[in-house]
């Protein structure tokens, strides 16, 4: 009987449900009850089995929609989709700083000339943390070693003359450069009993740049991986006569040299939408050896059993370098985890504030000696920001997984810099293009044309007040270095800094009757900083002036805008760009142009950029 009744499966909210209902007990149940009333039970019956198919229905669609990357909303789902398509999601940027390291030492005589005693040179180990002198929350993170004992074309050394006495040295300051992450380095501790296949601990922080150093109480070192089926990592090994005899040669050149080591004891790393990080480990399976796992390649191409070919089989690259053995676990044993907490706009530091070493070890003859080292950032610091936001997320994980991590298009390019690890910087705008300043000349007849394998990435990072800033050098080399690994073999990269281009607003509105003009301003003048807000703005994005007097049109109490200017404003003595610009040349048709050059406009300052007046008819 229940087959051959009518069933409508379109319904989806309480009143279709309700409804259909109802008519649905009207024509197979008529007879039965007739009472549909708001007080009767039959009612109350009917209006729950529609509230339960509502809500139903609502849960259906919903998990539905969280399936779907460019419709998930809730932050948990975007963060295991991001990982699902290779995206590694970031909580927070970190600041990069170059930092001059000085040591003082006293003088000696050789041959009647004074010379520093090198005897009292000490080394800093990895790991110096450094404060501010203007906030003793914002610290900075050295993670290589400063030697003052040796000098190189690599890693110079600087002396002069630190005092006198009797006209004569007295003291030699030494100084190295070195480069600083901000951020500061906290540890906790997870204690492991029995083994356990692939078990996770939880640090529950905020700001999490990355991890630094995880050890167990035997002394073992264990290492972050991408995924837990590659068991090696490239390790920088110093280049010394001991370690390479026939490459010591170049060690002024390559002080380190890369060598791929095994990594039993490794883990990875994952971000949740809390800003906690979760750290999983192997399974403990290591009774097969990995050369049984991993395809001989001298056998692969040999066919199969029956003379078949594989010349046109396409394998898996990553078989020829990964395992499934997935590492060890941890086993009654205590891990001690050190981690990097930090970034943000703030910790862009000015120049000259990171004066205070607060933390660091020390080794040679004469340790004493530690208590004369101190340091300065000759420089801002540039490069910190917030992490992604919700859309941030969804974009840079949809790009991610289109590019599938190579650079050959000017997009992948925008993506590959932009989804850079926030330990090594935050780069604000990004805009890649050819070189139109390069050619290459075939004969003197023939025309210009333009080298198409070099590309030219203009970006901007930003100061302490997340303003836009141009980036320091330390920056240009993270992305140089970093775009190495995903670059085109026969792609050349020219790292620029982008124009600045600083502007202000004036318009002139008329107000409508019983309305006060203090507070229409006011609600003009919050307006306007939301389309200014430089999150808005892209490298090369001109301003259309309709679009301003729209939205001035419609915010309330607002009769008409009578006019609008774009002003420049220059001039570093006053805090914006030294590049001036011709406004009222650039302006075409209401539509202010931005130069050749690559070039942003930006509101410096949104509370005093924008100025506003009511003006009658």
């Amino acid at each position: 009987m229940a087959n051959n009744k009518q069933i409508n499966y379109l319904n989806k909210d309480f009143s279709t449900f309700k409804s259909d209902l109802i008519e649905y007990a009207k024509s197979y149940f008529p007879t039965v009850y007739n009472d549909f009333s708001q007080a009767s039970p039959g009612s109350m019956f009917i209006e729950m089995a529609a509230y339960v198919g509502d809500v139903l229905s609502y849960y259906l669609d919903n998990q539905l929609q969280e399936t779907f990357l460019q419709y998930a909303k809730q932050p948990n789902n975007l963060y295991s989709l991001a990982y699902m398509l290779g995206y590694r999601p970031k909580i927070t940027s970190a600041a990069i700083a170059d930092l001059d390291v000085f040591q003082t030492v006293p003088s000696k005589i050789v041959g009647g000339q004074y010379y520093p005693d090198f005897d009292y040179a000490l080394v800093v180990q990895p790991g110096m943390q450094v404060q501010s002198n203007v906030s003793t929350t914002a610290y900075f993170y050295i993670p290589e070693k400063v030697d003052f004992t040796i000098s190189s074309s690599y890693d110079p050394t600087d002396i002069s003359i630190y005092s006198l006495s009797s006209g004569n040295p007295d003291k030699y300051l030494l100084k190295k450069s070195a480069k600083a992450i901000s951020g500061q380095l906290k540890s906790q501790t997870f204690t492991f009993g029995n083994s356990d296949r692939f078990p996770r601990i939880t640090i529950n922080d905020s700001n999490i740049i990355s991890i630094v150093k995880v050890t167990d109480s035997d002394g073992n070192i264990w290492y972050e991986v991408p995924y837990l089926a590659q068991d090696y990592i490239f390790n920088p090994v110093q280049n010394t006569s001991t370690n390479y005899p026939s490459l010591n040669q170049f060690s002024n050149q390559v002080p380190y040299i890369i060598d791929k080591i095994s990594v039993p004891r490794r883990f990875i790393s994952r971000v949740l939408s809390n800003q906690s990080l979760v750290l999983e480990f192997g399974s403990g399976i290591n009774s097969v050896a990995d050369s049984a796992i991993i395809p001989d390649p001298s056998t692969v191409g040999m066919g199969l059993t029956n003379g078949l070919t594989l010349l046109n089989t396409a394998f898996d690259p990553t078989n020829f370098v990964t395992t499934q053995t997935y590492g060890l676990t941890p086993k009654n044993t205590t891990l001690t985890v050190q981690y990097l907490v930090g970034g943000g706009a703030s910790s862009n530091a000015q120049s000259n504030q990171l004066t205070v070493p607060v933390s660091f070890t020390v080794t040679g003859n004469n340790t004493s000696q530690q208590n004369t080292i101190v340091t300065n950032n000759p420089l801002p610091a540039a490069g910190g920001g917030d992490g992604d936001t919700i859309e941030e997320l969804r974009m840079n994980s949809m790009v991610q997984y289109s590019s599938q991590l190579r650079a050959v298009t000017q997009q992948d390019y925008m993506s590959r810099v932009l989804s850079m690890h926030p330990k090594f910087g935050k780069v604000a705008k990004v805009y890649v293009t050819k070189d139109d300043s390069t050619f290459v000349q075939y004969s003197k007849n023939s025309p210009a044309n333009r080298d198409q394998s070099l590309v030219s990435l203009y970006v901007l990072g930003l100061d302490s007040n997340a303003n836009l800033a141009q980036p320091s050098q330390a920056l240009s080399q993270n992305i140089d270095t970093y775009l190495s690994e995903y670059r085109m073999m026969t792609d050349t990269i020219n790292i620029k800094s982008a124009f600045i281009i600083n502007i202000g607003c004036i318009f002139d509105v008329i107000i409508r009757p019983n309305f006060s003009g203090q507070d229409v301003i006011a609600r003009c003048i919050t307006a306007l900083q939301d389309y200014f807000n430089i999150d808005n703005f892209q490298i090369n994005q001109p301003i259309i002036l309709s679009n301003v007097y729209s939205l001035l049109d419609q915010v309330q109490g607002v009769q008409t805008t009578q006019n609008v200017q774009i002003t420049n404003l220059y001039g570093e003595s006053s805090g914006y760009s030294k590049y001036s610009y011709d406004i009222p040349g650039a302006t075409i048709n209401d539509i202010l142009y931005p130069s050749l050059d690559p070039s942003i406009f930006e509101v410096k300052y949104l509370d005093k950029d924008i100025q506003g007046r009511v003006v009658t008819f």
